[in-house]
């Protein structure tokens, strides 16, 4: 609440809080305390035989429950944000507790991150208990994209069980993809190469590296438009995040079906940077988890 702006909509909370209150104190009070609380009427309604409607006041120690609720919300509102943009004397915030409690753990534990982050890669899979960390992180952070185990889904998120990464397996690329992010585009080709040379293209690139390809009518295509990327052979280009298309490793799918529809509407992909919503541990535990 103490984050709300202190215009209109700060003061309209504090009216409405206010004036609830004391509508709840009026209507208690004039239940026990007013002219008409102790009347009853000459003659009560009886329904059913036995029911009877009256008029009395509850037992007077809901009044005490009432009154003593009453008096914790004043003093929970003077004490504490509630009131709009009012803060509370004690100047309390969730976002303040949070920083006091990170700080309380950077200094208790700073010389233990500190030798962690001296370890090497090598030595950081080889501790069990470092990696059942790095495998929590990778929970929380990563396996809504690439799955619990790190195997894709949807045929959408890569899998990171492989030999083969569109941009680089080594330690430092990995650290790069999680640091910086990766995004990743191939151009949709049907409007240039039409129809027939999509399916020709396609074609070719699933007999990429077998006996007679080279007379391949898809060929010439590929040479032209493919190349840059994918390279000559299909070995791709992880400087360019283009993959590798001469192995049964495909990310969008490797049947004729799947890698036309990949050259006739192109394919778009992005992870997101996580370079400052995690730590540097923690990138490198997770570059640990992930070179292994």
């Amino acid at each position: 609440m103490a984050d709300l702006p202190s215009g209109f909509w700060s003061g309209w909370i504090m009216v409405v809080t206010l004036v609830s209150l004391a509508a709840v104190a009026w209507l208690t009070y004039s239940l026990y305390f007013s002219a008409d609380a102790e009347e009853q009427p000459e003659v009560e309604p009886v329904w059913d035989n036995d029911l009877r409607e009256g008029s009395k006041a509850p037992p007077m120690w809901w009044f005490w429950l009432l009154f003593a609720a009453l008096i914790f919300t004043l003093v929970y509102l003077m004490l504490y944000p509630g009131l709009g943009s009012f803060t509370g004397f004690l100047n309390w915030s969730q976002g303040s507790r949070v920083a006091e409690s990170y700080e309380n753990f950077e200094l208790n534990f700073a010389d233990v991150r500190d030798e962690i982050s001296s370890m090497s890669l090598v030595e950081m899979q080889n501790d069990l208990a470092l990696m059942d960390t790095a495998e929590r992180i990778f929970a929380r952070e990563c396996a809504a994209c690439h799955g619990p185990d790190g195997r894709g889904q949807a045929s959408l998120f890569p899998n990171l069980h492989d030999v083969d990464w569109q941009w680089g397996a080594s330690a430092e690329q990995i650290e790069q993809s999680i640091r910086n992010g990766r995004q990743a585009q191939m151009i949709a080709w049907e409007a240039l190469l039409g129809a027939e040379g999509v399916q020709q293209v396609s074609e070719y690139v699933l007999s990429l590296g077998t006996e007679g390809s080279e007379n391949h009518p898809g060929k010439p295509a590929y040479d032209q438009n493919c190349v840059a990327c994918h390279g000559i052979d299909g070995a791709g280009n992880p400087l360019l995040g283009a993959p590798r298309i001469t192995d049964d490793i495909w990310l969008y799918g490797g049947d004729l079906e799947s890698i036309k529809t990949t050259v006739r509407e192109g394919r778009f992909g992005i992870m997101p940077a996580f370079g400052e919503r995690l730590d540097e541990l923690q990138i490198k535990l997770l570059v640990a988890l992930l070179a292994r």
